[in-house]
């Protein structure tokens, strides 16, 4: 365990504690380009080393992208990135945040890994989805440094969060947390907690119904998008938006509702099951309910 007494108050500057980010998948490279882009460490944790090898490339063309879109800092140096297969090295992190994949028994076993060698107070924030914030912190050393953070992808282009707090989550981590995201240019929105909080309470079965449609030949995917894009005034439509998370997430996410809320319009369809059993995943294999000219 960690021989710290308590965790630095101060926020990181760009030379001195670092971010650490768990997961170096879609999110956490999104979440580490966001954090580098305002020119604060990031230390980028995974036990994959081929993906941790492809990160570097994946954050300078999100800084690029989000760049020239103005939607991060033009001027002044970017944060270092820092990859590392060991979580030992987050030891010194100012805030952790978790952002592997979005299976309960995963989650649990990284942080409960985490929290031992952290210092007491040092926030430690799960991009969950749709697991309850508190059912995690029971894996934590200290549960009363558990806050959720529900990144959208990409973190580095949507700008709104939202940020769950725990029944057991103390006033100084939730503090520290909103702090550290309007430092990133984030619109940090408080909500409480519960299976798929809001976003994917709402989001999830809004996109297996839509899965649904085109899986029973109501509609194309393209009619489907459509007709939420011109009737309803949606940037992108429910099957796109899919495809954008992943349509291995949306059934991860699908599952962690149903099992935890016993509503049968979480339980995923069989079109979205088939995709996934094909490794159509979406935007980042290529091919999800739309084909795109390569992987992300």
């Amino acid at each position: 365990m960690s021989q710290h007494t308590t965790a630095p108050d101060a926020l990181p500057a760009p030379a001195g504690q670092p971010i650490a980010v768990l997961g170096a998948g879609t999110m956490g490279v999104g979440i580490a380009t966001l954090i580098t882009g305002h020119g604060l460490p990031v230390v980028l944790v995974d036990v994959d080393e081929n993906r941790l090898g492809q990160a570097p490339t994946a954050v300078a063309r999100g800084l690029r992208m989000a760049r020239l879109m103005g939607k991060l800092p033009r001027d002044g140096e970017s944060g270092t990135l820092t990859t590392t297969t060991l979580v030992d090295d987050v030891r010194e992190a100012t805030i952790v945040i978790e952002a592997v994949t979005e299976i309960p028994e995963t989650k649990a076993k990284v942080i409960a890994s985490v929290s031992e060698v952290i210092a007491p107070g040092t926030p430690l924030v799960s991009n969950t989805s749709g697991i309850p914030i508190d059912e995690l912190a029971a894996s934590a050393v200290r549960p009363e440094d558990m806050v959720g953070a529900h990144f959208m992808n990409p973190p580095y282009l949507i700008p709104a969060i939202e940020v769950v707090r725990g029944p057991r989550t103390a006033e100084n981590a939730l503090r520290r947390v909103t702090a550290l995201l309007t430092r990133l240019g984030m619109n940090a929105i408080v909500v409480g907690d519960g299976p798929g909080f809001v976003i994917n309470r709402v989001l999830q079965r809004s996109l297996n119904g839509a899965a649904r449609l085109v899986q029973d030949g109501v509609a194309d995917a393209e009619s489907v998008d459509a007709l939420f894009r011109g009737c309803l005034g949606h940037t992108t439509g429910p099957l796109a938006t899919a495809d954008l998370i992943g349509l291995d997430n949306v059934v991860d996410s699908l599952r962690v509702l149903y099992d935890r809320t016993g509503d049968a319009g979480y339980l995923p369809c069989e079109l979205l099951l088939q995709k996934v059993a094909a490794g159509d995943f979406g935007r980042k294999t290529g091919r999800g309910f739309f084909e795109y000219g390569g992987v992300l």
